[in-house]
């Protein structure tokens, strides 16, 4: 039997240091560090070259030991009201996809009550085993934020403002505003509005903020509100549907167009008044918040609050903080635009 010769062995090859990815490309260790994990300033064009050396170089960054070297677990929290609702789970996908690039994980916390807030603050944080946070849609109290800057805990919020961190949001009675204006504009005098409960504990005044938004613009343009007409849901499809289904059951007394304080809502009286018979935009017109992606299967008129760049900023925000870069402890608000469709149109 004749027996194959095997390959000749070959000695495995180290792989690539980050001393050799500085050496290639003539910059000190600290700077590769940097550039490569987007942890301080770097110029665009050192941070190419940087990039391309360590591709032909074949270098993969290690976060686990640039983790071990600066005492970081890396980890990020998010702490967060539900995760099973569009907005708040489109503003999770903008921070942990702008994390990760980092070299960052996101732990989330989805908040089940006040204590478990404060569980989160003094148990986990506060014993490094998180490396910052970003608090979404909840209100903190001034102690408990200057907690964590004692502690050297980077802060970042998203949804209203949180006393001496970087926040972001949309201006939410300017989306009011706007979006009862639109079908004003229009010619709808009689408009009904569907929003939230109000808010409680440490909730932001989101919903309220567009109801009285909805409110400034119907008195500025002399219309009257109907009490009747102002509908509480509890921001799902379901619960709009449920209630503008009884609205406009009353054929005599119907409103010509509905704003619904997210897109979930005004897909739900879509959807109502179609039950119905009833044509929209021909007899009733809707308009929404949000620019969910349901809303443009049903051709809905919506201001858009970017959802997913208000998480992206958020990130931003606290990478900036543990980078050393220096934050303005201030309320950035976010842009929202227009997406005009099919669900508004003049009454008939």
């Amino acid at each position: 039997m004749v027996v194959p010769e095997l390959p000749a062995h070959r000695p495995l090859q180290a792989p690539p240091r980050l001393k050799d990815v500085a050496a290639k490309v003539g910059v000190s260790t600290a700077t590769v560090s940097r550039a490569l994990t987007g942890s301080g300033p770097v110029s665009s064009k050192t941070r190419q070259r940087v990039e391309e050396a360590a591709k032909e170089l074949g270098f993969v960054p290690s976060h686990h030991a640039s983790s071990l070297a600066s005492g970081r677990s890396r980890n990020i929290g998010v702490v967060l009201p539900y995760v099973d609702r569009w907005f708040f789970a489109t503003v999770l996908d903008g921070i942990a996809g702008t994390l990760t690039g980092a070299g960052y994980d996101a732990a989330l916390y989805n908040l089940q009550g006040e204590n478990f807030l404060e569980s989160v603050l003094t148990d986990f944080l506060l014993r490094r085993h998180l490396d910052a946070a970003a608090v979404v849609s909840l209100r903190l109290d001034p102690s408990e934020t200057e907690q964590l800057f004692s502690a050297g805990i980077p802060l970042a919020g998203i949804g209203g403002s949180l006393e001496g961190a970087p926040t972001v949001s949309v201006d939410d009675l300017d989306a009011g505003l706007r979006a009862t204006n639109h079908l004003i504009e229009l010619g709808h005098r009689r408009i009904a509005f569907v929003g939230g409960p109000p808010e409680a504990g440490r909730s932001f005044p989101m919903a309220s903020d567009r109801r009285r938004g909805f409110e400034r613009a119907m008195t500025a343009a002399g219309l009257e509100i109907d009490p009747r007409w102002l509908l509480v849901a509890d921001f799902t499809f379901s619960g709009a549907y449920q209630r503008v289904k009884s609205l406009l059951a009353a054929p005599a007394d119907r409103p010509t167009a509905i704003f619904a304080a997210a897109d979930e809502m005004a897909t739900g009286a879509i959807l109502a008044a179609a039950n119905l018979g009833l044509q929209v935009p021909g007899d009733l017109s809707v308009i929404g918040i949000d620019a969910h992606p349901i809303g443009e299967a049903f051709g809905l008129t919506t201001v858009n609050q970017h959802a997913r760049q208000q998480g992206t900023r958020a990130a931003q925000l606290l990478l900036q903080q543990l980078s050393g870069d220096p934050v303005t402890a201030s309320h950035e608000l976010h842009p929202t635009n227009f997406l005009v469709r099919s669900s508004t149109a003049p009454p008939v």
